[in-house]
């Protein structure tokens, strides 16, 4: 199986990734991750440094792919996850799309592009060219990493119509939105109404996620750190879940900084090893779902005005509802304040009335 994961720069694609990877690795299968750009730092938690790029390497061996072994480009990265950096052109030269090519070209010279149950693309950013959708050229299913914001959603709809494209020609189908690190998903369940697609998981809005990138270290490899053995691996998300959730006082921490001064500091790595586990289990879950080899969907995208319009409806009859509540409180506050001064509140009632009938 080959998984091509998309999204927005900087939504946490390569995080996702690299953490997807090693549920799968946990699920028993051998898995090759290629990071599909020029920064080359896709794979960078999985190894603790960045690896050296294919492209690098076969200028330095003059393109002559006879001369490079397997161990020239394959790294081995946390839990036997095996990392492959395609890196790219020089900055506004080139095509990423011909580097794509390039890598697949050599690692099927070095008989290493079949030996895997699961190959998954790491892809920047959005999808502009041809060249930023060559992956999908390689792939069973692609992946949508968003958030619950306005930018996510417009690139993830880009993509959804370079999978539509791309489906015409290529057995491709888009296994899902993963929404990253968000405290709602309202805006992603409007998108998916208007848009049918799968949401495979919705990561909550937790400090770890982003610390992991920070420390070099997937969330994996960080609870055993922690905690020891991190997984239990026929564990199941709706046990994880059916009591209260462990992030409701772990993830204080990374909101609320003074929450920990007050606790003992044993205590304090307990609910950071209880929310890194909580979060591994939504990976695993997302892994599981791939590994059912699930039907997915062609999508057919919206229009960026039919977007614009669902997206900006939604956040103002968000923004409108706020509006209201907060007018409420302070005609409450008036009204509390003119029975003491004297002032009817019949009137202030009235007004308070009329001011939403206009």
């Amino acid at each position: 199986m080959k998984l091509a994961v998309y999204g927005k720069g900087g939504i946490g694609k390569s995080t996702t990734s690299c953490n997807i990877s090693i549920a799968l690795a946990k699920r028993g299968k051998k898995v090759l991750q290629i990071g599909c750009d020029p920064k080359h730092d896709s794979t960078f938690t999985l190894t603790g440094f960045l690896i050296p790029t294919i492209i690098d390497t076969l200028q330095a061996k003059d393109y002559h792919y006879e001369d490079v072994w397997p161990e020239d480009v394959i790294y081995q990265g946390y839990s036997g996850v095996d990392c492959v950096e395609a890196g790219g052109p020089p900055a506004g030269a080139g095509c990423g799309g011909y580097v794509v090519g390039e890598t697949v070209k050599l690692l099927k010279e070095l008989n290493a592009f079949y030996e895997y149950d699961i190959i998954l693309f790491d892809v920047l950013g959005d999808v502009v060219c041809g060249g930023f959708a060559a992956p999908l050229n390689y792939s069973d299913y692609c992946i949508i990493v968003t958030d619950n914001g306005f930018d996510g959603l417009f690139a993830a709809n880009r993509i959804a119509a370079s999978v539509r494209e791309k489906a015409r020609t290529h057995p491709l189908r888009l296994a899902g939105l993963i929404g990253n690190r968000t405290a709602k998903r309202d805006l992603i369940d409007k998108y998916v109404e208007a848009c049918p697609m799968p949401v495979l998981e919705v990561l909550p809005l937790i400090e770890e996620i982003r610390l992991s990138r920070v420390k070099g270290k997937t969330l994996f490899e960080m609870a055993d750190k922690v905690g020891g053995p991190s997984i239990r691996l026929g564990s199941n998300l709706s046990e994880v879940s059916s009591g209260p959730c462990p992030l409701d006082k772990a993830s204080q921490k990374g909101i609320d900084g003074s929450s920990n001064k007050t606790r003992g500091k044993a205590e304090a790595k307990q609910d950071e090893m209880t929310a890194i586990q909580y979060i591994c289990d939504f990976y695993l879950n997302i892994a599981d779902q791939l590994l059912t080899e699930p039907e997915g969907v062609i999508p057919r995208e919206l229009s960026d005005r039919e977007l614009f319009s669902l997206l900006s409806d939604q956040l103002f009859s968000q923004n409108t509802n706020s509006t209201k509540k907060a007018i409420s409180s302070s005609f409450a506050e008036q009204n509390s304040l003119g029975s003491n001064n004297g002032v009817k509140q019949s009137s202030l009632v009235n007004s308070h009335e009329d001011f939403f009938l206009v």
